[in-house]
């Protein structure tokens, strides 16, 4: 099926999920779009999509139904919920989530969808706003491999590398595993640069020096200009990294992972919230240790 001819429902369209959507819109495809909130849904019906009025509104004409939502409950509630789009999908038609959620719920997902006859691909991404807006983001698909090469032109739209990974949960474990290491870096830039600070480095200088050195991972690297400025506009905010911090922790329990460095992760970002920086990109972690070490903002 050529991509002029495919019919594609997209469930959720805020930061992440409004530019991913207008990304595949622009292959060529049909597109109707729900979210409930209804301004999200302003910018992709610009652009050509047709609004529906439900999550099962979209459902039930789309050979491809995606969901870009902000957690487990939201999933369960869009697939098998009493809105949810699986009753109202036909067999053999294609459900794809790109959010980030707990492999358990994704499991219960895939009962769900194969008892219903649909083909369930879980496709997390990772990357920024900015990202998603580029069309570069990092797609991690698992699931039937058929499914994911008809999507594979979609996936490419999203994101400049895409890897299919299996047919089951992997896509959810390599997402908590991304995401482990970018919030423990985020958690332990916040120490090193406190520290830097009181030892008497200059700031500016000190992540200039960071930026060349063996440290400076690609997070850190994109991360340098706003630590600068001391800008945390959030591009992934606090909140989001304590949600996927409890599902990472969560997670190694699930499968007997000892996790002391990921729930020292989770008690960073939790203590950055409840120091009121929640809505403020995870960077502001490093406020919260400036301020537990008796320094000032910059």
């Amino acid at each position: 099926m050529s991509l002029a001819n495919m019919t594609v429902g997209w469930i959720g369209a805020g930061k992440m999920g409004g530019p991913m959507s207008g990304n595949v819109l622009a292959t060529g495809v049909q597109m109707s779009v729900f979210d409930p909130v209804a301004e999200n849904m302003a910018p992709v019906v610009a652009a050509g999509a047709q609004a529906a009025a439900s999550n099962a509104d979209l459902a039930a004409d789309a050979d491809v139904v995606f969901s870009m939502i902000p957690n487990d409950a939201v999933l369960r509630a869009v697939t098998f919920g009493d809105d949810g789009v699986f009753p109202a999908m036909r067999a053999g038609s294609i459900f794809v989530d790109m959010s980030t959620v707990s492999p358990e719920t994704s499991m219960a997902v895939a009962e769900a969808a194969e008892k219903a006859g649909i083909a369930y691909l879980r496709a997390p991404v990772s990357g920024s706003t900015a990202l998603a807006e580029a069309g570069t983001l990092t797609v991690m698909v698992s699931g039937p491999p058929d499914a994911a090469k008809t999507c594979a032109p979609m996936f490419d739209a999203i994101g400049a590398t895409n890897f299919y990974l299996g047919e089951a949960e992997q896509a959810r474990y390599l997402k908590l595993v991304v995401n482990l290491l970018v919030g423990t870096t985020g958690a332990v830039l916040a120490e090193a640069l406190t520290l830097g600070r009181k030892g008497g480095l200059d700031w500016q200088q000190m992540l200039d020096v960071i930026g060349s050195s063996a440290a400076a991972s690609p997070y850190i690297k994109y991360n340098l200009e706003p630590l600068k400025a001391r800008d945390f506009t959030p591009l992934f905010t606090t909140e989001q990294m304590v949600k996927d911090s409890r599902l990472i922790c969560e997670a190694g329990a699930g499968v007997g992972v000892p996790m002391p460095i990921g729930n020292a992760m989770l008690q960073t970002f939790e203590d950055t919230v409840a120091a009121g920086y929640g809505q403020d990109n995870l960077t502001a972690a490093i406020k919260l240790i400036e301020g537990k070490s008796g320094l000032d903002d910059l």
